[in-house]
């Protein structure tokens, strides 16, 4: 990818000097998603000439190119990533601005988002949650619910004033506020009739020998039982499906001799002693730490900041995880 570094240093008001525009922050996103200019344009109700001007002057006066064109269409080089990702980040708050002040407008306390690992949102968030609204009843959330690679980048980019869940390893830490609150204590899941449920104590041999359900490869509970595998020398399941759905899930095991692995809050939340067991292991299993995390140079909006206040109270009362506290056979 080639790359045009005539840029000089730009002082701290470049964007007023550049006379860069809303416009220009559209223009990049609607390149970086359609990767043509003529279907960038026109998503903008723009003709080509205007966009491919619009987007030319800008490049003129930073005196660098942002974006490499060529017969298969237009890419952002990465001058260009770095302008797409501030763009979609701008936009995404000004877009929260407006809902807040929407929010505002009509009697309610302002808007918050929140993005959580499964773990939390049946726990720690429920619990703050709550809380909150008795405090601010009018205090408008949502809440999505992901695993921390998809989690994180969408925080980097503005949908999210926080998230409870992991820093990817790909992820710079300097960027981000973490407040840990503790491992995440997973279980092993069958149904009530598997022909492990009442054994005391099933081998992890046997277990593999029974179709499991799991999370994809590279996931975090699926690295853990790999890792488990491997350390007590046992061979893989010859037939694993793989979904991060946890009701897809659940509904295999329901249904069949499959196992899963689900987080142990999970399990207490939705495993029906009528319907699902949970096996017992030599071993308390847990994953890595999750925690709190925001952005380190981000001011959170009141709602927000009354929410994070809650949370961190609701995390104070919170004990010890079970897996930390459970002996280790290992």
């Amino acid at each position: 990818m080639t790359q045009r570094t005539t840029m000089g240093t730009l002082p701290p008001d470049w964007f007023l000097k550049v006379r860069l525009k809303l416009r220009h922050l559209q223009l990049f996103l609607a390149l970086d998603d359609h990767r043509n200019l003529h279907r960038a344009a026109a998503s903008l109700a723009m003709s080509q000439p205007a966009a491919s001007k619009l987007l030319g002057e800008l490049e003129g006066r930073l005196g660098v190119q942002l974006f490499e064109r060529h017969s298969r269409g237009i890419e952002p080089n990465w001058y260009g990533e770095v302008a797409v990702r501030h763009a979609r980040h701008i936009l995404s708050s000004l877009q929260q601005t407006g809902d807040e002040l929407n929010a505002l407008g009509a009697g309610n306390a302002g808007a918050v988002s929140i993005g959580t690992v499964m773990a939390p949102a049946v726990t720690l968030i429920s619990r703050a949650l709550e809380r909150v609204h008795q405090q601010l009843p009018n205090l408008k959330v949502s809440v999505d619910v992901d695993v921390s690679p998809v989690l994180v980048p969408r925080l980097l980019e503005g949908e999210f004033d926080m998230v409870i869940s992991r820093i990817p390893t790909d992820q710079d830490p300097s960027r981000f506020v973490f407040e840990e609150i503790g491992e995440e204590a997973i279980s092993i899941v069958c149904r009530r009739d598997h022909p492990l449920a009442h054994k005391a104590s099933p081998s992890l041999a046997e277990m593999a020998t029974y179709p499991w359900s799991l999370q994809p490869p590279g996931a975090l509970m699926r690295q853990r039982v790999d890792h488990l595998l491997m350390y007590h020398n046992v061979t893989p399941p010859a037939r694993i499906i793989n979904t991060s759905d946890i009701l897809v899930s659940l509904a295999l095991v329901a249904r069949s001799d499959t196992l899963t692995v689900i987080s142990q809050d999970v399990a207490e939340l939705l495993c029906d002693p009528e319907r699902f067991r949970v096996l017992p292991t030599e071993e308390a299993l847990s994953v890595q730490p999750y925690g709190l995390i925001t952005l380190r140079q981000h001011r959170l909006s009141p709602g927000a900041a009354a929410l994070t206040t809650v949370l961190r109270e609701v995390m104070a009362e919170q004990p010890l995880s079970r897996a930390s506290q459970a002996p280790d056979a290992s």
